[in-house]
């Protein structure tokens, strides 16, 4: 089967070149621009990566747009900042190529306290909390990495643009009685400053996007 890498990017020249040259043989990557003002973009196809464009600003609509495009059978979405090593990859896979599972979902375990801050630890605790009770599957941690088929996730019709993407894809995975698991990934710290809980703002909106998603 084939396996393609979603990257939703924004301004990660820097991150990209270790991030791309990680990927692992057999996968391709595909590295989802979401108005980047650096040079993600000429960065990602001087290392040969397929680069797809995605003018709606958001997380959700980059993860959209990059399922949009691929044509692979499995697709996983990760993040492009280097917190988490492609390395580890195939390990997640595994279980969907092997029809054991539909939605592989990574589990973050920080390498040191700077990888993963208190207070967004807890807010993670807190939406996985709420998570599990509203889909009845016990979620510890609602993260970027998750791994499923294309079609599977096509037909969930995730409509999220922003922040609450990863919540409403458990919640209607979840109802659509799919069967979901999640293994652990190493969690670093990223390069550079994020995008999405690199400040009280964009903490604050994470929370409300995901908070809708689980309405």
């Amino acid at each position: 089967m084939s396996v393609d890498v979603i990257l939703p990017c924004l301004d990660e020249s820097e991150a990209l070149p270790w991030v791309l040259g990680r990927i692992p043989a057999g996968m391709r990557a595909l590295v989802v621009d979401n108005g980047s003002r650096d040079d993600s973009v000429a960065t990602a196809r001087r290392l040969g990566a397929e680069v797809v464009l995605a003018p709606v600003r958001g997380y959700g609509a980059a993860c959209a747009a990059g399922l949009g495009h691929s044509r692979a059978d499995v697709v996983v979405t990760l993040d492009c900042d280097g917190s988490v090593d492609p390395d580890e990859l195939p390990a997640l896979v595994a279980p969907v190529l092997d029809d054991e599972l539909d939605l592989v979902i990574g589990r973050r375990v920080p390498v040191g306290r700077a990888a993963y801050p208190l207070h967004l630890r807890f807010a993670n605790r807190e939406l996985a909390r709420r998570l599990s009770r509203r889909t009845g599957v016990t979620i510890q941690d609602c993260g970027p990495v998750r791994v499923g088929r294309r079609q599977g996730l096509l037909d969930l019709d995730v409509l999220d643009q922003r922040s609450g993407y990863p919540a409403e894809t458990v919640v209607k995975a979840a109802a659509a009685g799919y069967r979901i698991g999640q293994l652990p990934v190493s969690y670093r710290v990223r390069t550079g400053r994020s995008k999405v809980t690199g400040t009280p703002l964009g903490i604050w909106r994470a929370v409300r996007d995901s908070s809708a998603a689980l309405r």
